[in-house]
């Protein structure tokens, strides 16, 4: 028996529901007692697995202090906005990324640093980091003039 896969939109809306409730370090439990459901329910809708009913939503957007917009902005997927698929992947790994517990956790350390060069330095430091090393060599070879 093949399983059918989630709605993407229903992936990104369950999402940004995980990305908020994180944000606001509450559990799946938590905002399951708020709805009155099981933290497994929880789960269903951050993964997709389960579609969010529109009077829900609004519920969870209340509990969570955000307008209902917020589970729907511009990049999500199939949005007809959406200028093209290489787009929507990159804004989708973002959107993992700042949706994660280390995502959060670097966001909320860097907005701490107060000093804008700091700041600056460290951006500059990660952009190194993620070229790795065969680019961080290259970067530092003199260019060969052919011809």
């Amino acid at each position: 028996m093949d399983q059918k896969k989630p709605n993407p939109i229903d992936v990104y809306v369950g999402s940004r529901i995980r990305l908020r409730r994180t944000i606001l370090k509450m559990s799946q439990e938590t905002l399951g007692e708020h709805l009155g459901i099981t933290f497994q329910q929880v789960q269903k809708y951050e993964k997709g697995t389960n579609r969010v009913g529109a009077s829900r939503l609004q519920h969870i957007s209340t509990i969570l202090n955000v307008p209902v917009a917020f589970f729907f902005d511009d990049g999500s997927p199939g949005h007809p906005s959406s200028e093209s698929r290489s787009e929507v992947t990159e804004d989708d790994a973002v959107a993992r990324f700042v949706g994660s517990r280390e995502g959060i956790e670097f966001n909320l350390a860097f907005q701490r640093v107060g000093n804008p060069k700091l700041r600056q330095n460290i951006l500059q430091l990660v952009k190194s980091l993620s070229r790795g090393k065969d680019a961080a060599e290259t970067d530092r070879e003199e260019p060969r003039v052919t011809g």
